[in-house]
């Protein structure tokens, strides 16, 4: 496996440590086993994994795979059908393995490496661009021992999905950085408007300082709490108070879907190619006052392409209701919203006091959508304790009540469900159960 490696100067850094991370990062990648003990190997279809959790009837345990002891992330290539994951090695070490989703064998993995915060499992993230897709891990962490460090930084090491070639990238970064690739790029911003963009392809790094920011004309609410959201192929997605846009492309009031009120917009999740936004109704509508818009946007050109009227919910601007996308994005859902994007139609599940009547976490190619009537959120709902699962269908429209032990997928791949269970020793397996019919 080749792997290049790019390097930033560290303000006031040390050449010894920068010396041991690049000796870290050298070396070809094997296949599995290595020093982080004996490889995990997916059981074959005939005989099962050999955890069987109960899970929704379109999904059977008698055939698939399962992997003992990965990390809390994985990344999904869904255009090659390999999952990510990480493992730990000795000596406050990573590894990064993979294996194809439809057989659970096992495929490329990389060189374990020690990242600057080793008590913490590095997160994970799937990023494309120029045709190409890549696995990143990312971590934060300082430069230097002591009580006074000589600095911090954000980590990123970029693998080629098909080959495991291997690029490390190192951004000087004050503060607790937020890292996402909802973009062509990998964005690293620190809740606010400053921000810095990896190119995954040539590990080019471009810096975006607050004071760079340009603001759309006429928009006042746009210059208080802005923050940078995203990123999407034509810029950084960036709102303020009230309002968003792409930087040098286009602006949420020109692209308000019908029946909102144009200078209201707030995105609340951003996922590739696609933006989440609530609105308020326009001035004068019947339900202003009680009920708000849902939108999913075209992040390319900001135009609208689903849309639903839903009572007022609590949200976090950017980071709930969180969307979850289906592998061809076709569907999208999002707390208790749900639209499929194909036929530009929205659903809004609440009771008749407009609270939400579920939470929805993940969705399918095959239009269902998994949840729980009594989770706080997705998360919860996925770990399924003391929650009430239920299954919806984007055919009918109609929500079905699961068995309350049910375990619900995360996600989907290859037409493989991808379930997570803790067991006894605190130990996370991840078992891939193949969607039957």
């Amino acid at each position: 496996m080749r792997q290049r490696i790019v390097r930033l100067a560290l303000v006031g850094g040390v050449l010894v440590l920068a010396l041991l991370l690049l000796l870290a990062t050298c070396g070809g990648g094997g296949t599995g086993g290595g020093d982080d003990g004996e490889p995990e190997k997916p059981v074959t279809k005939s005989t099962g994994p050999a955890t069987r959790l109960n899970v929704p009837p379109e999904y059977t345990t008698d055939r698939g795979w399962e992997v003992v002891g990965v990390g809390p992330d994985y990344a999904l290539s869904h255009t090659t059908g390999r999952l990510a994951y990480l493992v730990r090695a000795p000596g406050q070490r990573y590894r990064l393995r993979t294996l194809d989703t439809e057989t659970g064998r096992a495929g490329w993995s990389g060189e374990a490496w020690r990242p600057p915060d080793p008590a913490a499992f590095p997160k994970l993230l799937t990023v494309a661009k120029d045709d190409r897709q890549f696995f990143v891990t990312w971590s934060y962490g300082k430069t230097g021992d002591g009580p006074a460090p000589a600095g911090t930084f954000v980590s990123l090491d970029v693998y080629d999905v098909v080959d495991g070639e291997r690029r490390r990238v190192e951004v000087p970064w004050s503060g607790a950085p937020a890292v996402t690739a909802t973009g062509p790029d990998i964005l690293i911003s620190d809740a606010r408007a400053n921000s810095a963009v990896v190119d995954p392809v040539s590990g080019a790094v471009s810096e975006i300082a607050a004071s760079a920011v340009a603001y759309p004309a006429g928009c006042t609410a746009c210059k208080q709490l802005t923050e940078v959201r995203g990123q999407t192929a034509k810029g950084l997605l960036l709102s303020g108070a009230r309002e968003f846009w792409v930087r040098g492309s286009w602006f949420s009031r020109r692209n308000a879907p019908k029946g909102a009120n144009p200078a209201t917009g707030v995105p609340t999740s951003v996922a590739p190619g696609l933006i989440l936004a609530k609105w308020q109704l326009a001035k004068g509508a019947k339900r202003a006052a009680t009920h708000q818009m849902w939108a999913v946007h075209d992040a390319v050109s900001g135009k609208p392409v689903a849309t639903v009227e839903c009572h007022t919910p609590a949200i976090e601007p950017g980071r709930y209701p969180r969307a979850a996308v289906s592998p061809s994005d076709t569907y999208l859902v999002a707390g208790n919203l749900a639209f499929d994007l194909k036929a530009k139609k929205g659903f809004c599940y609440e009771d008749g006091s407009g609270a939400a009547a579920l939470t929805l976490a993940s969705v399918t190619d095959g239009g269902s959508a998994y949840g729980a009537t009594t989770a706080r959120d997705a998360d919860e709902a996925l770990e399924g304790d003391g929650v009430n699962p239920v299954v919806m269908s984007f055919t009918t429209g109609d929500v079905g009540e699961l068995p309350p032990n049910t375990r619900l997928p995360e996600a989907e791949a290859s037409g493989i469900g991808l379930f997570r269970w803790t067991d006894r020793k605190d130990r996370l397996h991840l078992l891939g159960y193949p969607r039957v019919g």
